[in-house]
């Protein structure tokens, strides 16, 4: 399924609710009076209005230079990736203010989610009211249904993007009159009063949206694949943070549930290469993909995330040396217990050859120095786009904001992932069915059986073994709180999303952010093995003096002095990158602004803040 961007631009500024009327613009009546009840009197005008959240849900790359919710430029905070500075900062003093009522209000990179803004929750509200009195007597019941459906569904979406971010919010179940400041003055919700509401909402979504609402809408399949995220989010989250273990196991079903709907519609496979998902002009015809967002240049509608991979575009943040070994030899074992050839070597060369087929679609072996780590990231740019010329005809398609590859938005190895992630934490802790081998084949053995491109097969690069049941890797890194198996399908999650969503919002719902502590591992400030005199020259310039340190083979740090290039053969210790700031359990959620707190006070209210910020 796919949506075009020029067509929900245009649809977008016609659903706004009071935004336009046939009449001169002179003569309109009252704003919130007229227009509205001449407003949802058909399937037309409900299908535009619906149109109006697509790209704040369905964001894709985003458009233009605009990178909120997007790969590679959007969600870098994470232990993937090493800056060639001090590492991002967590927050450490409560905001002056973190309000916007604003519909293209910005979002808050540390969190992955949105800042404390009401305005979607308003407009779902407004969308679900006037179906249910407007339009209910205007179209059939089985139209009305499924426009209920489609409200709820972004109602639900937004609050759980919200609970992601502060955890306890307020929760508007309508909307809200101009003058009713007891509830517009609302304190914080419990987030498991919040979420029950979400399950609600996403209940009622899958039992009444459409299984088919036309090639560009948004119908159940796209729905339930969205519910399976939010609802292992939500699941995972309530688990290992210690909160309601009832409520964990509720969404935690329901999530293997949506799943299911998804997996046993046969409308999905895995038919396409990996690097393909990414580098595609036209997703159309791929069978993975559940959703994209399509983009066309003679619309006008672009972006710029492939710019930043293709090869002529500096990565100051690049994988690091904890990630290379996180991947999995193509034998199926860790690299310190593979009998792959070359998987003890962290030469690019050799991690293409003796890794899974997703490292060579996502990186290239070429080592660049523009690269914090020399590990260039390409996976979002086609093998016939990189370092293209100014003067080629294909430039523009992965330069500068001009961009035409299509985003996937949704696709079905998260919804494999998402559903055998929750299937073994039910089985763990809940007393669910115990995982089997059947479950592993639909899940991460489905994935590791994609096709490969002839250009992969080309370069020696080989699909990885199937991943059997009782018989996993034994990897001297897992953490001791961490089955075996639940292990292996963390790091299913962090191949197959690298420089996605998924990275940061996994290790909060873990309660892991201390991956995030960079002093943990020297790792973390390592990159590739690489024969500087041999591979990266440029580093040695009179410049990188005391600059350029490897750690060799004896483990001994050794720094270029302008005579010894010769010994400059070993990990690259990523120049200038230092740990970032101390961090707490507090990190976990966001705080409200202070002027939040105060507005309250003045209005005669209080509005509680984040626990550990006061």
């Amino acid at each position: 399924m796919k949506f075009n961007n020029k067509a929900l631009t245009l649809l977008f500024g016609a659903s706004l609710l009071f935004a336009s009327c046939n009449k001169d613009v002179l003569d309109r009546g009252p704003l919130t009076s007229y227009f509205d009840d001449e407003y949802w009197q058909d399937e037309t005008q409900l299908r535009l209005f619906a149109k109006g959240f697509y790209t704040q849900y369905f964001n894709g790359y985003n458009s233009s230079w605009t990178t909120d919710y997007t790969p590679v430029r959007g969600y870098t905070f994470s232990d993937d990736l090493t800056i060639n500075a001090a590492q991002s900062s967590f927050e450490n003093a409560v905001p002056s203010s973190r309000y916007s009522t604003s519909e293209s209000g910005s979002w808050i990179a540390q969190y992955g989610g949105p800042t404390w803004n009401f305005s979607w929750v308003r407009k779902s509200n407004i969308f679900i009211d006037r179906v249910e009195n407007i339009s209910k007597s205007k179209v059939t019941t089985e139209a009305y249904k499924h426009w209920s459906a489609v409200a709820r569904f972004f109602r639900g979406f937004e609050y759980a993007r919200l609970v992601s971010v502060f955890g306890d919010v307020p929760y508007f179940d309508g909307v809200v009159a101009e003058n009713d400041f007891d509830t517009q003055y609302k304190d914080r919700d419990d987030r498991g009063l919040v979420m029950d509401k979400v399950y609600d909402d996403f209940k009622y979504t899958l039992a009444n949206i459409r299984t088919n609402d036309g090639l560009q809408n948004l119908d159940k399949y796209v729905a339930a694949a969205f519910i399976s995220r939010l609802m292992l989010f939500e699941g995972s989250w309530q688990k290992y943070h210690g909160l309601d273990q009832d409520r964990a196991k509720k969404y935690l079903e329901f999530a293997v549930e949506a799943a299911e709907i998804v997996m046993n519609s046969g409308k999905y496979s895995f038919d396409s290469d990996y690097k393909s998902l990414f580098a595609s002009q036209d997703l159309a015809a791929n069978k993975e993909v559940i959703l994209y967002r399509a983009y066309d240049n003679t619309l006008g509608v672009t972006h710029a995330i492939a710019s930043y991979q293709n090869g002529l575009e500096a990565q100051n943040q690049a994988v690091n040396l904890d990630f290379l070994k996180s991947y999995i030899c193509n034998d199926g074992e860790v690299y310190s217990n593979s009998s792959v050839d070359g998987a003890n070597s962290f030469r690019l060369e050799d991690l293409a050859k003796s890794r899974d087929p997703r490292f060579e679609a996502s990186f290239s072996t070429d080592y660049e120095t523009i690269a914090s780590s020399l590990v260039y990231g390409n996976k979002f740019v086609a093998r016939d786009g990189y370092k293209l010329s100014t003067s080629h005809p294909d430039y523009s398609k992965w330069a500068s904001n001009t961009n035409t590859s299509d985003a996937a938005v949704i696709r079905l190895a998260e919804v494999v992932l998402n559903w055998i992630e929750a299937k073994q934490i039910l089985a763990e802790s809940f007393g669910g069915a115990p995982v089997t081998q059947q479950d592993l084949d639909k899940s991460i053995n489905a994935i590791r059986n994609r096709p490969l491109d002839p250009i992969a097969i080309q370069k020696g690069v080989k699909k990885t073994a199937p991943l059997i049941l009782d018989q996993y890797p034994n990897d001297p890194n897992r953490d001791a709180d961490v089955s075996p198996l639940m292990w292996e399908i963390r790091r299913e999650r962090r191949m197959e999303f690298v420089f996605e969503f998924s990275r940061l919002q996994d290790i909060r719902r873990w309660k892991k952010l201390e991956y995030m502590d960079f002093s943990r591992k020297q790792d973390y400030f390592l990159g590739a093995w690489v024969n500087v005199p041999q591979d990266a020259k440029g580093l040695l310039a009179d410049k990188y003096k005391g600059v350029t340190k490897v750690l060799n083979a004896a483990g001994n740090v050794v720094t270029y002095d302008g005579t010894n290039a010769d010994q400059l053969v070993g990990f690259l210790f990523i120049q200038n990158a230092k740990n970032r700031n101390q961090f707490s359990e507090r990190n976990y959620l966001a705080p409200v602004g202070l002027a939040q707190i105060n507005e309250y006070e003045q209005r005669g209210y209080k509005l509680t803040q984040t626990k550990y910020w006061n």
